[in-house]
């Protein structure tokens, strides 16, 4: 008689159902952990993250295609430019770290960089925790760990990262740093860009911070900085800049919004049974599995999200007002459709005591007198 499955077991066999048979799970990175902790309501994007489906393939199979993501160019331009920073054993990269970061320390005349091979994440994770335990339990020296692998708990179910890099200073505390290719244009860069990378780097710090707190030999735990680097090319060159970013308030933001996420556990359980999420199913079946699930649709998800043009569609479609964005939601109280709304306004329905309706009610009233006014 075979042993009883583990709640663990239990949960990850039931993803892979989700997927659908022999559907590798696509990893969830830290971009994906930014966007899902900026809408911890979506249920939808939880449960598909949480069991590794592919959103670019399955927006294709629905019929909305995605046109979210980085070109293949970016990406060739990117990994380019990261090896550049990182050359000669990152003596260029920890000469920035120690420029904008970390003056009073000596300067890195030469560093310590760890093999972190191993064999899959789990592997890799623990190998990761080994070094830097290891390079904090010796003060002194620089140590540059080159795309470490870290662990977060994310409602219930752990999701592995992997920073471009992080380096531990002599005097043992920990600090992320941002590769991207997007440029410093005289010192500085675009806001938008530099604010996606900040939110992408506030996940990377809780997972070091998971890491510090089970450091068990060390009192106090190392310190992880809050202060990342963020390197991109100066202006229109291929010569690596860095700025020191602060991440303190992205960081709590993103610690306050995963703690609120639903347990995709619980969302698992509560779907039909047989629901699969595979982009081979007839498109009538897998539109019905997607819909089984509810989303928490805002124009925002148009740039963090592939199935964002599906959602955008079938909010529109029941008219829904978070398709008009998180702000005129906020405003509209009770009020949760076009529909509710426009008869609000028109005093068709409504309680006249509420704040939204009169609100609604006096600015229709005051639409109404300016037209009239401007056909005399």
């Amino acid at each position: 008689m075979p042993p009883p499955r583990t709640r663990g077991t239990a949960l990850r066999h039931r993803l892979a159902e989700l997927r659908g048979p022999d559907v590798p799970a696509k990893a969830l990175d830290a971009r994906a952990l930014a966007a899902l902790a900026a809408n911890p309501g979506c249920a939808r994007r939880a449960i598909l993250d949480g069991a590794g489906v592919n959103k670019a393939a399955l927006a294709s199979a629905l019929g909305s295609p995605s046109a979210f993501g980085q070109s293949q160019f970016a990406l060739t331009r990117g990994n380019a430019f990261e090896a550049k920073v990182k050359a000669d054993g990152g003596a260029e990269l920890l000469r920035l770290v120690h420029e904008k970061l970390d003056r009073t320390a000596e300067p890195p005349a030469e560093a310590r960089v760890p093999d972190l091979t191993a064999t899959g994440p789990q592997g890799r994770t623990a190998r990761t925790a080994l070094e830097l335990r290891e390079a904090t339990a010796h003060p002194g020296a620089w140590t540059l760990l080159d795309h470490p692998m870290l662990a977060l708990d994310v409602a219930g179910s752990p999701a592995f990262l992997e920073p471009d890099a992080v380096v531990v200073h002599p005097d043992g505390s920990w600090t992320v740093v941002e590769i991207k290719s997007f440029p410093l244009l005289d010192g500085s860069a675009d806001p938008a860009k530099v604010g996606a990378a900040a939110r992408q780097a506030a996940v990377y710090v809780l997972a070091l911070e998971e890491v510090a707190a089970r450091v068990q030999d060390r009192a106090p735990s190392p310190r992880v900085r809050h202060r990342i680097l963020l390197v991109c090319p100066k202006d229109f060159s291929n010569l690596p800049a860095a700025s020191a970013v602060d991440i303190r308030k992205q960081r709590a933001v993103t610690a306050r919004q995963l703690n609120r996420l639903t347990r995709i556990e619980d969302i698992a359980e509560a779907l039909p049974e047989g629901t699969c999420f595979s982009p081979e199913l007839p498109a009538d079946e897998l539109t019905a599995a997607v819909e089984s699930v509810p989303a928490t649709y805002a124009p925002e998800c148009l740039s963090a999200c592939e199935l964002a043009f599906h959602c955008r569609a079938r909010s529109r479609e029941t008219g829904a007002v978070t398709s008009l964005g998180r702000p005129v939601r906020a405003e509209l109280g009770g009020l949760t459709t076009v529909e509710d709304v426009l008869a609000a306004a028109h005093g068709e329905a409504g309680d006249p005591g509420d704040p939204a309706v009169s609100a609604l009610r006096r600015a229709a009233a005051l639409r109404a007198e300016a037209l009239e006014a401007a056909c005399r």
